[in-house]
């Protein structure tokens, strides 16, 4: 149990440094830029397009461009796959505590194995089992808000800075 212990205490590592003003500004923009863009699509469109899990989004696609968490191929097929198995769940074993749990716990798995791992995709079995949604939360608004965000970034990424987004497909 010592050992465990120390554990917590943690490695004495020194914090990351601050990111510049110029990186901060550029992120909140991109960030309110990206979102603006789905909230106002969705209004204009009477579609639902924001799913919670998107803010985060954000975070990463604007805040850490050039991680493989951010990369386009993360973002639309870890919000994707991770919606699917909350649907597959919440459809085959219904609003349990421990279908959830199985969902989130598989939604991981499956972002692991086909290297699409988006940690706020993570989040979205459990915003399945909280709404319930039809199939169609699918598309509208989880493949759909994926892809704004993903051109937001495309377009807004590459005007403000010079380094190239993505990384990769």
């Amino acid at each position: 149990m010592p050992g465990f212990l120390q554990k917590i205490k943690g490695d004495g590592a020194a914090i990351p440094a601050m990111a510049s003003w110029q990186q901060i500004s550029l992120a909140w923009l991109g960030g309110f830029v990206a979102i603006a863009t789905v909230a106002w699509l969705a209004d204009t469109l009477s579609l639902v397009l924001v799913l919670g899990s998107f803010g985060a989004s954000c975070v990463l696609i604007f805040g850490y461009p050039d991680v493989p968490f951010s990369q386009p191929r993360n973002v639309i097929a870890g919000h994707v796959l991770s919606t699917l198995v909350g649907l597959v769940f919440l459809t085959a074993f219904g609003p349990h505590w421990w279908s959830l749990a199985l969902a989130v716990g598989t939604a991981i798995a499956v972002m692991m194995i086909t290297r699409t791992v988006h940690p706020p995709a993570g989040s979205n079995p459990v915003i399945v089992f909280l709404t319930k949604p039809a199939w169609g939360f699918l598309l509208y608004p989880t493949l759909s808000g994926a892809i704004i965000l993903v051109v937001v970034a495309l377009i807004y990424l590459n005007a403000t800075r010079a380094a190239s987004y993505p990384k990769y497909w």
